[in-house]
């Protein structure tokens, strides 16, 4: 299924294979680590990667959008992939077509363009943010922290799994913790930091189009 309702913290959690999370109560679609521009960052170093990376996360995002029809964006940090690149046009461009839905970006490492830039984009930007009883990150919290729940990004969490004939398959999660929560990179060219998860987290993978519960 290319969704998976996830009840947690008395909050509905809509899980997508597409990498990102409608939390429903708050009519929020959640994305972390989008990372517009990394392609045209890694072609200026000489490396040959596909210059339409970037076009086909936001057509990604947009169908999202289309679906649940959200009233606010959640970006948990490296929505952009350092300075100004040839995404941010085509993103203040792509933005025009949701003139009523809030973009909220909480700053990670690589969000380092001036604050201008962001203002002309119509995106929020926060260097922490807290919703309710949810709290918003971009570096993951430590488990024992009781006091809040985070919601964070940044490390690309993935596990490995067992496949057909002994393969061990690496694949993109979403992980819950006691207190944290990690999503998965929204950008497809992302790598993967393979979690370790403890007995009593709940951990989903992203494999073909489906989100499965494996812990």
């Amino acid at each position: 299924m290319e969704e998976v309702v996830y009840n947690f913290r008395n909050q509905t959690w809509l899980l997508s294979a597409h990498r990102a999370v409608f939390w429903k109560e708050e009519q929020a679609l959640i994305v972390s680590d989008i990372h517009l521009g990394k392609s045209a960052h890694f072609r200026k170093a000489g490396i040959a990667v596909p210059a339409h990376i970037g076009q086909d996360d936001l057509y990604r995002l947009q169908k999202l959008i289309t679906v649940y029809q959200p009233a606010q964006v959640i970006i948990v940090g490296d929505m952009f992939h350092s300075s100004h690149n040839n995404d941010v046009p085509l993103f203040k461009l792509w933005r025009q077509q949701f003139p009523k839905i809030r973009f909220k970006l909480v700053k990670g490492n690589h969000d380092i363009m001036k604050e201008q830039v962001y203002v002309e984009l119509d995106v929020e930007v926060y260097d922490e943010l807290q919703i309710n009883e949810i709290h918003f990150a971009h570096e993951p919290c430590e488990e024992g922290d009781d006091t809040k729940y985070t919601f964070s990004g940044h490390i690309h969490p993935g596990v490995a799994v067992s496949g057909a004939g002994r393969q061990r398959l690496r694949l993109p999660c979403f992980y819950f913790g006691r207190n944290c929560s990690i999503l998965p990179a929204f950008g497809r060219f992302t790598g993967l930091a393979m979690l370790d998860a403890e007995e009593a987290d709940a951990v989903f993978v992203i494999a073909n189009n489906s989100v499965l519960k494996i812990g």
